[in-house]
Formats: structure tokens, C-alpha cells, sequence
């Protein structure tokens, strides 16, 4: 009779039911990936064979799969959530040194500057040392505020940058002036100079010093002399008399220049870079206290004109020390410190596991997987080195790929098979019936 395989309809119906309303209950969750119920026949049949016309007897529930799509990603306010837009998985640490996977990217950071999920598990991926990350590490729990690492921005003397850059400046010279009534140069005398301006620099400790340039007409044409000025610490005693002097005299008393400027009959700078040499004697330290610079400073592009005096640009390559204020996370997954002397060092990289087959992985509940024997070992690589890794979106959220206009017709269908399931096993039930009335 037809009971077991109306039974078994009613079975994989309900079933089907189940998922789809675990679907759209979490159609909120965040990283959340739907589901669907697959059925399978089945066939009885005997030793010999299943004769000439053989009937199944029912339906049953092959497999409940996970549609591991693509969902929309939405927008939020914390800089660490995060979104994987494309292939790849999170990895966290299970809390027993073994790793659980996930898509759900709201993250934070828990007392001691780890960055954990809702559950306090740990984001895994590679650690800076020192603002460099060793690509192909074996990933660790990242921790932003690490305390065996310097949390402080490191200064950087001005010369100090990998191209020595120095100082830039870009100015235009008034070809109007004549040579200062005054001589020789004295900074603390504005006659003896035609213009000045300053920058700041940085000794090797960070510490800012301004570093004044005076500029003054040689009587050789279009030939202009450069004094310099050095700002000292607090407490230095600097070499020139008197010994409690602010400045820092560069050019020998003014007797000699720090450098030299030279244009063509056009305007246009004809002379090279000069180069400024400051000791730690210079700054008034009592001993080698700090690192002696040596960095050019290059007037390139500036010009001698018939107009006023202008600075247009100027750039130097040194920076204070600096304080943590913050983090940004790139697509590529690199975790970059903000510091408040405006420079920005890594931290740290988040890698992505990837699957040969991701719907063999094991749920484990709370938007968590387990690898599986079905699922295959991960394949773990930076967020857009090769197509299977999507790449990261900071201040953003994947949102469930449930399609709640899909499920709800999913649901109608589903309805519509049970009861048919029902009518089945009412029939056979009024066929049993007439048989048992037959006299």
C-alpha cells in the first residue's frame, strides 16, 4: 500500500519546511548562507532483481546544502568590520589552538588588543615585526596592541627617508633687490638679508627644530648667498657666544654661506643642491646625544623674477614620534596603524582560507565551520592574490544571501507538497477502508 511512501513525502516535505524557515529566520544574520533541502528516491528491490515494474516507496532527504553565493555588503561605522567580497574565509582561533572558519566579519578589540568575534574568538592571520609582514608566516591571532612591540610611531631624522630627500623648497627670488646695506650677515639683523624663510626639521630623536634660511643679493649677477639658522632644545648650550642664544648660527658668524644660488639670464636655477650638515655640537648636546645629519636642500624649480619674494613649496622628508590613534584595514588585508605624527605603519595581515568543496565543511552554529574530511584541507593566501580570494572591504558588513522573495515561494511549494503527501495516505486509507468492507 501507498502509506510508507506518502509517509516518506510527508517526511522530506517537513524537512524542506525546516530549512527554508531556518533560512528566513536568518535572513538578519549577518555572514549567514542559505541553504537547501536535495531529495533522493527510494527503491526497494529484491536479491533477484527488481522485477519487470518496479515502484519506489517513497522520497527521502539526500543532503542539506549551504549556497556559499555572494551576499550584498552593507556599510557600518567600525573600522573593523569587515567584509569578504568574493571567495575565502575568515580564520579564527577555536580558543584550543585548532581553527574554525567564518564569513561573519563584525569584529572588535577585547582587553588585551586582540581582535575577536562576538563569541571572543581571536582573527587569525600574519603579525608585523617592526612594520614589516613576512608573506607565506603561519597565521597567529592578530593583537594590535602588542605589548613587546613599540606601540609609538618611530621619528625619522630629516634625511633619514630611503631616498634622503632632505629638504625641498621652491621659491622665487625678487630680481628687483640690490645687495643688503648691511654686511656681513648677522640673522639677528634684518638689513644684513633681502628675505628669509623657515621649515621645520627633525634630529634623529625627533625632536623639531626650525631651520631658518636667509637669502641675500651677491654683487656677482644673479648670484644670491644662503645663511642658515638652527632652532636649539631646551637646556643646549650652543658653541656660538652668547651661550643662552635661541639660535643656532650655520654659516659661520655670517662670514660664510651654507650655500649658494644661481640664475640664468631667464630666471631659471642653474645651481645644484647644497648640502646642510648639523652636528649634535650644533644643537647644543653636550655629547653624541643624537645622530649628525647630513641631507641636501634642493631649491630645484625655483626661479628669479621680477616680482616679490614667494615660497611656493616646501618639503621635508623628517617626523616626530608619534602615538597609535587608529587602524585601517586595506582590501588586500593589511592592517595599517595610524599614528598621530600623520605616518602609518602595518600591524599585521588577515588571511583567508579557502576550499576545494566548501558545502563539505561542518556547520558548528554562531556563523562558524569546521574543516571536514568532505571539505578538503584550506588553502590560505592574502585577500586578492589570486582569483579564489575576494578581497576586503573595511567598515563593512556581508549581509545573508537568503532570497526572501525565493524562500517564501519555496515555501508555498513545499506547503503544497505536503498536502498532497496528506491526500495520498487519505486515499490509500479510503481504498483500505473499502476492503475491509468488501463481505
Amino acid at each position: 500500500m501507498g502509506f510508507q511512501q506518502g509517509l516518506s513525502g510527508l517526511n522530506a516535505s517537513s524537512k524542506a519546511l525546516d530549512t527554508v524557515g531556518n533560512n528566513i529566520a536568518n535572513s538578519g544574520t549577518v555572514g549567514f548562507k542559505s541553504g537547501s533541502a536535495q531529495f533522493a528516491d527510494v527503491f526497494a528491490a529484491s536479491l533477484n532483481g527488481a522485477g519487470a515494474a518496479p515502484v519506489g516507496i517513497g522520497a527521502k532527504v539526500g543532503a542539506i546544502v549551504q549556497q556559499f553565493t555572494q551576499g550584498n555588503i552593507s556599510v557600518t561605522n567600525n573600522p573593523l568590520d569587515t567584509a569578504i567580497n568574493g571567495g575565502g574565509f575568515f580564520q579564527m582561533d577555536d580558543g584550543s589552538g585548532g581553527t574554525v572558519y567564518g564569513r561573519n566579519g563584525q569584529f572588535q578589540l577585547d582587553k588585551d588588543g586582540y581582535i575577536v568575534n562576538a563569541q571572543g574568538l581571536q582573527l587569525k592571520g600574519i603579525a608585523a615585526v617592526n612594520g614589516v609582514i613576512a608573506t607565506g608566516s603561519p597565521s597567529v591571532p592578530l593583537r594590535l596592541f602588542d605589548p613587546t612591540q613599540s606601540l609609538s610611531g618611530t621619528p625619522q631624522m630629516t634625511g633619514g627617508s630611503t631616498s634622503g630627500t632632505g629638504i625641498q623648497a621652491n621659491i622665487n627670488l625678487d630680481s628687483r633687490l640690490g645687495v643688503p646695506a648691511t654686511a656681513p650677515f648677522d640673522y639677528g639683523d634684518p638689513t644684513s638679508y633681502n628675505q628669509s624663510t623657515a621649515t621645520t626639521v627633525y634630529d634623529s630623536l625627533g625632536n623639531p627644530h626650525t631651520y631658518s634660511m636667509y637669502f641675500v643679493k651677491n654683487a656677482a649677477a644673479n648670484t644670491w648667498d644662503v645663511y642658515a639658522t638652527l632652532t636649539n632644545p631646551a637646556g643646549s648650550t650652543p658653541p656660538n657666544p652668547p651661550s643662552t642664544a635661541t639660535f643656532q648660527d650655520l654659516s659661520f658668524g655670517g662670514l660664510v654661506s651654507v650655500g649658494q644660488l644661481t640664475f640664468d639670464t631667464s630666471g631659471a636655477l642653474t645651481s645644484a643642491a647644497f648640502a646642510a650638515s648639523i652636528s649634535d655640537t650644533d644643537l647644543g648636546y653636550p655629547g653624541a646625544v643624537v645622530t649628525p645629519q647630513n641631507f641636501p636642500v634642493d631649491f630645484s624649480g625655483s626661479t628669479q623674477y621680477g616680482s616679490s619674494f614667494a615660497v611656493n613649496a616646501m618639503l621635508q622628508d623628517g617626523y616626530a614620534a608619534g602615538t597609535l590613534a587608529g587602524f585601517n584595514i586595506g582590501k588586500d588585508g593589511i592592517v595599517l596603524g595610524r599614528y598621530t605624527n600623520g605616518q602609518t605603519k602595518p600591524v599585521g595581515q588577515v588571511v583567508l582560507a579557502t576550499f576545494r568543496n566548501p558545502q563539505g565543511l561542518q556547520p558548528l552554529g554562531d556563523n562558524r565551520w569546521a574543516q571536514s574530511p568532505t571539505s578538503g584541507d584550506p588553502i590560505v593566501g592574502a585577500p586578492g592574490s589570486s582569483g579564489q580570494y575576494g578581497v576586503l572591504q573595511a567598515s563593512g558588513l556581508e549581509d545573508s544571501n537568503v532570497d526572501l522573495t525565493a524562500e517564501l515561494v519555496n515555501m508555498i511549494t513545499q506547503q503544497r507538497a505536503y498536502q498532497a503527501n496528506a491526500q495520498t495516505i487519505k486515499t490509500v486509507d479510503s481504498i483500505l477502508q473499502t476492503l475491509v468492507n468488501l463481505r
